[in-house]
């Protein structure tokens, strides 16, 4: 059965939650209750549903214990754990890749034990000290996949693979988020890597934001969308203004309320459902009140866009579209 616009799962991301507070508690190590606090604070925003950004805290780095209580913390606030975004962990980072390939399988065990279905992996690394010194970091350059290495793509591709059969092995999918100047950075290359590791339970995050914002010639937001949804498990969607002026070689992109930015996610969702998208949606936003920001992106999600997206023809997606206990989704069965 598939899902509709009152039951579809839409999970809070927690961009905007730093990972110190203001008082130097640093969530990794906090109590419980301070879990409960944030978790209360994205309930009372109106989600249901939360990404586990781990820019905020990360799972895969918490004993049985721990996550036991982060369990806990989301049952008491009211809000169910739907996914990990595990960011800025490339396995292919030249300096870091050993280390971020044996936190990606710790992330894939939290998940497990969180009951969570879905983590995105991705393969953007650390912002850069010029980036870090921007208003908005996407206005400068940062790491590069180098283009047309066939042994540094070949690592990729055998590295996701190892993520995706251990996935499998404990019941969750994995989703490989498109972000600039990776081998993740374009609509031909996302699809590429994810035919080339050929597991029905690894699949795309096509996060086109990532890639409409920057201050350049970029590929035309319907390409993306028509391209990798087929490809889709999981999909964080925020959006940009965008200005250009080819001639002058000017390109301005500042983050948008989901239906005021550059892409028409009512027509997007209405491609990703004719395609068989089923996945969880996760709700981003950078700069000001992300979460409120958020928040007004659901209901424009559930008002607007999901039921006159509902209508249209159910089709077959390439890769496992289910993977989490949240309602109406069903987690991803051993061996898939």
């Amino acid at each position: 059965m598939s899902l509709t616009a009152s039951d579809w799962p839409i999970a809070a991301a927690l961009l905007q939650f730093p990972s110190v507070k203001a008082d130097g508690t640093v969530v990794q190590d906090a109590a419980p209750a301070e879990w409960v606090a944030t978790f209360s604070e994205v309930a009372d925003a109106g989600f249901k549903h939360v990404d586990l950004t781990d820019s905020w805290a990360r799972p895969g780095d918490l004993s049985e214990a721990r996550l036991d209580e982060l369990k806990a913390a989301a049952a008491a606030a009211g809000v169910d754990l739907a996914a990990i975004s595990s960011i800025r962990r490339s396995v292919i980072d030249a300096a870091n890749a050993d280390a971020n390939l044996v936190y990606s399988h710790r992330t894939l065990d939290a998940a497990a034990r969180l009951g969570i279905g879905v983590v995105s992996f991705g393969l953007h690394q650390a912002l850069t000290p010029e980036q870090r010194r921007q208003l908005w970091f996407w206005t400068v350059e940062g790491y590069k996949d180098p283009v047309g290495d066939a042994e540094t793509w070949g690592r990729a591709v055998a590295r996701f693979r190892e993520l995706g059969h251990h996935a499998a092995q404990v019941g969750v999918l994995v989703s490989l988020e498109m972000y600039e100047d990776t081998y993740l950075g374009t609509a031909a290359s996302a699809v590429r890597l994810v035919e080339d590791i050929g597991l029905s339970n690894v699949g795309l995050n096509p996060d086109i934001g990532n890639l409409v914002r920057l201050h350049r010639p970029v590929e035309d937001w319907r390409v993306l969308v028509h391209e990798t949804l087929p490809y889709a498990n999981y999909w964080h969607v925020k959006n940009y203004f965008r200005d250009e002026d080819v001639a002058r070689g000017s390109f301005v992109a500042l983050p948008a309320p989901l239906e005021l930015g550059i892409i028409n996610y009512r027509e997007a969702f209405q491609y990703a459902i004719s395609v068989g998208y089923q996945g969880i949606i996760c709700a981003e936003h950078y700069g000001g009140d992300g979460l409120s920001v958020s928040a007004s992106n659901q209901r424009y999600l559930r008002e607007k866009v999901l039921p006159r997206a509902e209508g249209y023809h159910l089709g077959s997606s390439r890769v496992t579209q289910t993977g989490s206990t949240v309602a109406g989704v069903t987690r991803a069965g051993r061996g898939q």
